[in-house]
């Protein structure tokens, strides 16, 4: 477990995955059947379908809309991968890189860990605060820093926390059952108890939740929960967002036993895009995406707007193709600053669901350094010389990247959320490891951080890139029913006709955005929608999303 708090247990053997709660559908069962996800009649054969943005959800769109028979045309404005973004470091050989984006996956990310294992990447434990694989963490609050191989290690109240937020989850979201229930993945009893939950809590903060549980009754130990948290570190940044958004990542098992993808995360898009898969309906038996691009993915779209039945969408260069079908799986407030559309292109009330959507800050800074210096170990003390550190100093969290002894390594010196994401906005790299080579030297004045570094530091902001403007959504308080209408949009049937045809995709029309595995399941859920749009559909032995949508569909509330 990578709790930076001591773990919940479980008396179920069976694995946590992201099965639901809010559409407790099996895309993992769904994928590996041997009927495939579907088919569409032989006379749209090579039909051309718009996958707008080339992110994760938009490979995986274009991947299985290929192996159907179709021809999608990818159009992306800055590289292959979105979020997934591996950027090299100076001086450093190939597979020590900093991942500016998504970088770590919970195994629970069944339907994610498909394609991870079908392009055949490796994956490494990731050294999350007092994960098994990470030799020390430092907890540093309040001026005082706590050193810990193992939860046992740090002061009593961090186990009091532990136990404060076991309790709080029992006492206000019958956490043990939803656990049981999506283990055993029982479908019937993910829903009882999750509808019961979401009109109480749909109103209702994280940072509301705790204060109304008895067990956080004291102010100190609330604000050591939100820097010091569960899983991957504090989460005092999600204080003001819903309830749910938290209740759903630690049910499905998203905050725990994360891996990272050996030499960069980015190679999954990059390999989908030229895997020619096992089965393929039309195509030649040599087909990619790549070969179906000669030239790349089209530029980005500035144009999008429904004519003649289909869509028109025009590019970057000024070219304007025709499609009967889209797919859109950019950032949804692209449709609002960077391209053009016309209000028809959605239903009003979808409008309104991307208007009201809320995006969290997020940045990064990544050093390469000559080797794993954190591992020398202090001959007075005898601890490590510097480990993983969680902090309320500027830095937040660091993360130390080994590569084997003696190799050259890599050190996120920072990583930060929200407010404190915006801190750093305004300094441009060097700026910025300066601040927080100061922040780690209060930390660990015997430490010379700097004599170490081999090269330029790498940065982003996610809110200052031009094609995202954050790093994912996050729904606030009061925020269900627009999450509703926009994961629920695939399913076209209740559409009027004059509505259908485009299809939302994306890790932010996901229940659970910042995770990898909500791009893949609205990917699917798309691919299910374009297969039905021209008149195909699914085996019977295998049915989708779409086919079983009405007896598991999300909680409707009323308006």
């Amino acid at each position: 477990m990578t709790s930076a708090l001591p773990t919940r247990t479980d008396r179920s053997d069976a694995p946590i995955t992201m099965f639901g709660p809010d559409f407790p559908f099996a895309y993992d069962e769904y994928l590996r059947h041997p009927a495939g996800l579907g088919a569409v009649p032989a006379t749209r054969h090579g039909t051309e379908v718009a996958v707008i943005g080339g992110g994760l959800s938009g490979i995986v769109t274009a991947y299985e809309l290929m192996k159907a028979g179709l021809r999608p045309v990818v159009y992306e404005a800055d590289q292959l991968g979105g979020r997934l973004r591996t950027n090299s470091l100076p001086g450093c050989p190939d597979e020590v890189v900093a991942e500016m984006g998504a970088m770590r996956f919970p195994p629970a990310s069944t339907a994610l860990f498909h394609y991870i294992d079908e392009v055949g990447l490796r994956t490494t434990p990731f050294p999350n605060p007092l994960a098994e694989c990470t030799p020390s963490t430092v907890i540093d609050l309040k001026g005082r820093s706590h050193y810990a191989r193992t939860a046992d290690d740090l002061p009593p109240v961090f186990a009091e926390v532990s136990r404060a937020w076991d309790q709080a989850l029992e006492h206000g979201a019958r956490f043990g059952e939803l656990q049981r229930a999506i283990r055993d993945r029982d479908t019937a009893r993910i829903k009882e108890i999750w509808n019961d939950l979401v009109p109480r809590m749909d109103d209702q903060t994280f940072y509301g939740f705790l204060c109304e549980s008895p067990s956080f009754a004291s102010f100190r130990h609330r604000e050591i929960f939100g820097q010091v948290g569960f899983g991957t570190g504090g989460w005092d940044t999600d204080f003001p967002n819903s309830i749910l958004e938290i209740l759903r990542v630690v049910a499905t098992g998203a905050d725990d036993d994360h891996v990272s993808i050996v030499g960069g995360c980015q190679q999954l898009p990059q390999r989908l895009w030229e895997r020619v898969p096992d089965k393929l309906v039309h195509w030649p038996g040599d087909t990619s995406l790549s070969s179906l691009h000669p030239g790349g993915p089209l530029p980005g779209v500035t144009a999008l707007r429904r004519d003649g039945g289909g869509f028109a969408v025009t590019d970057a260069t000024g070219r304007t193709r025709h499609y009967p079908a889209a797919v859109f799986t950019a950032q949804s407030w692209m449709l609002l600053s960077k391209i053009d559309c016309a209000e028809d292109l959605l239903p009003i009330d979808h409008w309104t669901a991307i208007e009201r959507t809320h995006y969290m800050e997020s940045s990064k800074l990544f050093v390469p350094v000559d080797r794993p210096f954190w591992r020398d170990v202090d001959p007075v003390t005898g601890r490590d010389r510097m480990s993983m550190t969680l902090t309320d100093r500027m830095t937040r969290g660091t993360y130390l990247l080994d590569h084997g002894p003696d190799q050259p390594a890599a050190i996120c010196l920072s990583y930060t959320w929200c407010d404190d994401s915006l801190k750093w906005l305004p300094l441009p790299a060097a700026e910025r490891m300066e601040v927080m080579l100061k922040s780690l030297g209060e930390i660990y004045p015997d430490v010379d951080i700097r004599s170490h570094i081999i090269g330029d530091p790498v940065t982003v902001s996610w809110e200052a890139e031009p094609h995202f403007l954050g790093a994912f959504k996050a729904n606030l308080p009061g925020h269900y029913r627009y999450q509703r209408r926009l994961f629920t949009h695939f399913k076209q049937d209740r559409l009027d006709p004059a509505h259908t045809g485009l299809f939302l995709a994306g890790d932010d029309i996901s229940w659970t955005a910042g995770w990898a595995e909500g791009a893949v399941q609205t990917a699917l859920n798309a691919v299910w929608g374009v297969l039905t749009h021209f008149g195909g559909g699914t085996d019977p032995t295998n049915p989708g999303p779409g086919d079983v949508f009405d007896d598991i569909a999300p909680i409707e509330l009323p308006d």
